[in-house]
């Protein structure tokens, strides 16, 4: 856990967002994010970015976890529920993948289990560098 942990705290955006590493592990991830003022939008709930940002992590988390380098060429979210307060989570686990494309899919749910928001992303996995 210790190289993801590494990975995860070069993310400067995540970390400035309060996006705690859970758990990784071959083609997935858990992670969490405590809901802060900073989070809201207009309406008092939280933001759709800051959602889609904890979906993200956890993405990039799961599809970084063979120790092939990986980068996103597609995402999306959909949003099923809004939330206000708590803590939410986000599990990606790994769909498909092939030596060069993997497609994950990342659930958000809030405290009591409820799906805040799917997630779907694809990534590019860039060739080992030979030693």
């Amino acid at each position: 856990m210790d190289q993801f942990t590494r990975f995860f705290e070069k993310d400067s955006f995540a970390q400035h967002a309060g996006i705690q590493l859970l758990e990784v592990a071959p083609g997935r991830a858990r992670v969490s994010m405590e809901i802060r003022g900073m989070h809201a939008n207009s309406h008092g709930t939280v933001h759709g970015g800051a959602i889609f940002t904890l979906a993200d992590a956890a993405f990039a988390l799961a599809s970084n976890s063979h120790g092939i380098p990986a980068a996103a060429i597609n995402a999306h979210i959909s949003y099923m529920k809004s939330a206000r307060s708590g803590t939410l989570y986000a599990e990606a686990r790994e769909f498909a993948q092939n030596p060069k494309l993997a497609t994950y899919t990342v659930e958000v749910t809030d405290d009591r289990g409820e799906k805040v928001a799917i997630f779907q992303g694809m990534v590019y996995r860039k060739t080992p560098r030979q030693v």
